[in-house]
């Protein structure tokens, strides 16, 4: 991971801003499983103490998305099939109610740019551009649940994907993609178009459930549990 650097015009307290830097880094797959985040070198790349990186990384360890494993360093938690089942069926019932909400609530440009993060996502995965296919969905994916107009309820999902983003390193470089996300993209792209709140959910449930078949058949290979 790259230097993180703090600005001194962010806003929030400390702790709080590099708490939202690291978690950021987890969403964005900075980090893979097992990685270690020593503590004291984060405070150095921060330019801060490290009272306020400790204080960072153990919110991130209450909401699971990190593990104390010594007072020098948190670390991401190893990948397990229980564990992925669990962050699985947890964004199916919160991204899924986020999609629903979403039909209610757009405007025709909100649709365009869909499309353009859909595009985007599906050019660069062509291209084997891994990190701006994955940058794309994730703007696709945050575009609709915005939509839902329900902060507490987004603020839910971010923290499943800063679990689910380490998990996607591993994606990303061991799995073989049979499913992509397109094909349900446009489903869900059509459903908000139709005011379909049912079809909107199903679209979102069908691309989580469709891209864990991968993972599954990786665990089973492995004979990990």
């Amino acid at each position: 991971m790259g230097p993180m650097k703090m600005q001194p015009d962010e806003m929030g307290s400390l702790s709080a801003r590099i708490y939202s830097k690291v978690r950021d880094g987890l969403i964005i797959g900075n980090f893979a499983p097992g990685d270690r985040l020593l503590m004291q070198d984060l405070a150095e790349q921060l330019g801060t103490s490290i009272t306020p990186v400790r204080e960072a990384c153990l919110r991130l360890v209450s909401e699971q998305a990190l593990e104390l494993r010594s007072g020098r360093f948190a670390a991401v938690p190893d990948l397990s099939r229980a564990r992925y089942i669990q962050i699985k069926l947890i964004r199916v019932a919160l991204e899924g109610l986020a999609a629903e909400h979403a039909a209610n609530h757009f405007a025709p440009a909100d649709l365009e740019q869909l499309e353009t993060f859909r595009a985007s996502f599906v050019e660069s995965h062509k291209a084997g551009n891994i990190k701006e296919a994955r940058s794309s969905n994730r703007a696709f994916h945050f575009g609709v649940y915005r939509l839902s107009r329900m902060p507490m309820l987004i603020g839910q999902i971010e923290s499943m994907w800063a679990s689910m983003g380490p998990i996607l390193n591993v994606y990303d470089r061991e799995i073989p993609r049979g499913y992509t996300g397109a094909e349900e993209h446009d489903h869900l792209i059509e459903a908000l178009r139709a005011g379909d709140r049912k079809r909107a959910r199903e679209a979102i449930e069908n691309d989580i459930q469709r891209g864990s078949h991968g993972f599954l058949r990786y665990f089973d290979e492995r004979g990990s549990g």
